[in-house]
């Protein structure tokens, strides 16, 4: 199982059961018994080159990304609560309203089937997260930029009927359509979508929530 984070410090807890470190393309990277972790960088762009060069060099099973998320109102979530995503959102491509659809453009078409701006994940690999970690997946979006108001926030979830905002998930959920990897996605809410006052933010207890998560399937 290859795991993907943004940034070292979401999977900081995997060095404790690691049995090697490596880099890759400048990229930190670790191995444990059965799974192999890599940085991505941030952003989707980072996400999928790192993730489509490392799978073309290196045998992949499965991708699970991980890593922390902004609920956006409405979703239910709190910080420290875990989610895992049913589907991924590319909402930057294409038109506001409508996307790439409104722009009559995929933008990636797999064995004759179209996807415009959702990249659905794997339904067996989510529904064995789901089963495991007792989990209900819903809808994630990737943006660029952020949200920076609850009232951005707020309109980007009701345009595409998302719970989750993160900066790279559509990008490796697209990459590993086109690879023919089972993808799933795993983050921790560390803080309301939108709302960008750190002392709002419950960074530890969502990394306490993964790590917590990652231990119950991995070790």
């Amino acid at each position: 199982m290859l795991l993907l984070s943004a940034t070292p410090r979401e999977a900081a807890f995997l060095e404790a059961w690691a049995e090697e470190a490596f880099t890759y393309r400048g990229r930190k990277g670790l191995k444990g018994a059965g799974w192999v972790w890599l940085e991505t960088g941030i952003g989707k762009v980072n996400a999928a080159m790192t993730l489509a060069a490392y799978a073309q060099a290196h045998p992949v099973d499965r991708v699970l990304m991980i890593g922390i998320g902004g609920a956006y109102p409405g979703s239910g979530l709190e910080p420290g609560a875990l989610a895992l995503a049913s589907e991924e959102v590319q909402a930057d491509l294409g038109l506001v309203e409508g996307g790439m659809a409104a722009l009559g453009f995929p933008t990636l078409v797999v064995a004759g089937e179209a996807y415009h701006n959702r990249f659905p994940t794997d339904p067996d690999w989510t529904r064995e997260l789901a089963e495991a970690l007792g989990l209900t997946p819903v809808s994630f979006l990737t943006r660029d930029l952020v949200s920076e108001t609850l009232e951005e926030a707020r309109a980007w979830a009701e345009r595409w009927g998302a719970a989750v905002e993160n900066m790279e998930g559509a990008g490796a959920a697209q990459a590993c359509r086109w690879l023919g990897l089972p993808f799933a996605e795993l983050r921790a809410i560390s803080n309301p979508a939108g709302v960008r006052d750190r002392r709002a933010w419950r960074l530890s207890q969502a990394l306490g929530a993964l790590e917590a998560a990652l231990a119950a399937l991995l070790r």
